[in-house]
């Protein structure tokens, strides 16, 4: 038997060849397990913080503040090949946080101790009149109970490729000044479901932030991370081909669309980009459960930022099937639904233990993360149940008493 044989010679070649290949295969897991174990350890030692933030009733300022605060949070990792291989140290990841717990809406900013001066001298800098209180985790009294506490959660991913942008505050004119009552702002239709849930309800919208940065063996990568500026340039190109002289070629006008995504792509290339991901989580109390009104409410709440020419949100990785016969007993849903759970309380994704879980980051630039979380006016934005500032501040007279 021919086959037989090529077997037999296959299998005394890589044992006659195991000194060479075999030790490499040790070094190269034993480089993995350590970096996760390193890594491990330098986490475990990070306190984190959560952060409610509660807005005044006027906010003049347009999601351009927002866009400025988050600039602050692209923050780089290790500094050295000590930090990363020994120290274990990596990129600082941030969330910010949409909520709403029985149609009371709230804001909050996690992220790790250290950060927190910065986060709030950043946020007064734009906002002067924001308060901002560190607060207990609102998901830790919730638990992984599907009889009694039934849910339903997924990411959001784009629709397109990363280099073009979703539909922003400034196509939606928010960069301009505007009368109040005239702006058009794309948080609302976020802002009016998380308002309208009931009693029992509850509903969390997570953005997960790192920078993104080039990426090589510094950073404990063997194959250096791909640059995305690189193909946001050849999509520049492809848009830009039809109006380029040449022999031959007779260059046509562009048409306004073409104008817009040009625009919208050389703005990308300008402003700093973030590793993102977007998880959306519906649970509630069994009496309260209404997954034939909430849950087509919270998957359509990241519409208004698609664009036909450019990019939007879809569905991506969610706990349950289509058919029954995929999941007998219900053993695999439970599982997804627990870890899905478990993820979202840790804020986990960029790192262990659950890295890239069910999905893969995408790319977000800083006007693209301020159109999905900025301040909003509480003219443009009249959802009666947002937490805001009841009263504004005012400085208190320079002839006081001392």
């Amino acid at each position: 038997m021919d086959i037989n044989r090529y077997i037999i010679e296959a299998i005394i070649f890589l044992y006659k060849s195991s000194f060479f290949w075999l030790p490499i295969i040790l070094i190269f897991v034993a480089v993995i397990l350590w970096m996760r174990y390193i890594r491990y350890v330098f986490l475990s030692k990070q306190e984190t913080i959560l952060l409610e933030i509660k807005i005044p009733q006027e906010v003049k300022k347009s999601p351009a503040a927002m866009e400025i605060f988050l600039s602050a949070l692209y923050q780089k990792g290790a500094a050295t090949f000590i930090d990363t291989y020994l120290g274990g140290k990596v990129p600082p990841w941030f969330s910010l946080e949409l909520v709403s717990i029985g149609g009371d809406v709230h804001m909050f900013i996690w992220a790790f101790e250290k950060y927190r001066t910065m986060i709030e001298h950043q946020l007064y800098a734009q906002y002067p009149n924001v308060e901002i209180y560190e607060v207990d985790d609102y998901t830790k009294g919730i638990p992984h109970d599907p009889d009694n506490w039934p849910m339903w959660a997924t990411y959001f991913k784009l629709s397109q490729a990363d280099a073009y942008p979703i539909k922003t505050y400034i196509d939606y004119g928010l960069d301009k000044d505007q009368e109040e009552e005239y702006k058009i702002d794309p948080m609302t239709a976020v802002l009016e479901y998380l308002g309208s849930l009931k009693k029992g309800e509850q509903c969390w919208i997570q953005i997960l932030l790192a920078a993104n940065k080039s990426e090589g063996l510094g950073e404990g990568r063997l194959k250096k991370k791909p640059d995305w500026k690189k193909d946001v340039e050849k999509e520049i190109e492809k848009v830009m081909e039809p109006f380029s002289p040449g022999e031959g070629k007779f260059p046509r006008p562009q048409t306004r669309g073409e104008q817009d995504k040009l625009a919208a792509l050389e703005r990308s290339l300008s402003k700093p980009a973030f590793d993102c991901a977007i998880r959306g989580v519906y649970i509630s109390e069994k009496e309260s459960f209404n997954p034939g009104v909430s849950i087509p409410g919270l998957i359509g709440t990241f519409r208004q930022y698609s664009s036909n020419t450019m990019n939007g949100f879809r569905l991506g990785k969610f706990t349950d099937f289509d058919y029954p016969w995929q999941d007998f007993r219900r053993m695999r849903r439970n599982k997804i639904e627990k870890q899905m759970l478990e993820a979202y309380k840790l804020r986990s994704f960029f790192q262990e233990p659950y890295k890239f879980f069910k999905q893969k980051p995408f790319i977000l630039t800083t006007e693209e993360v301020a159109t999905i979380f900025h301040m909003p006016s509480g003219i443009a934005v009249q959802t009666p149940t947002f937490t805001r500032v009841p009263s504004k501040k005012a400085e208190p007279p320079s002839n006081l008493p001392l």
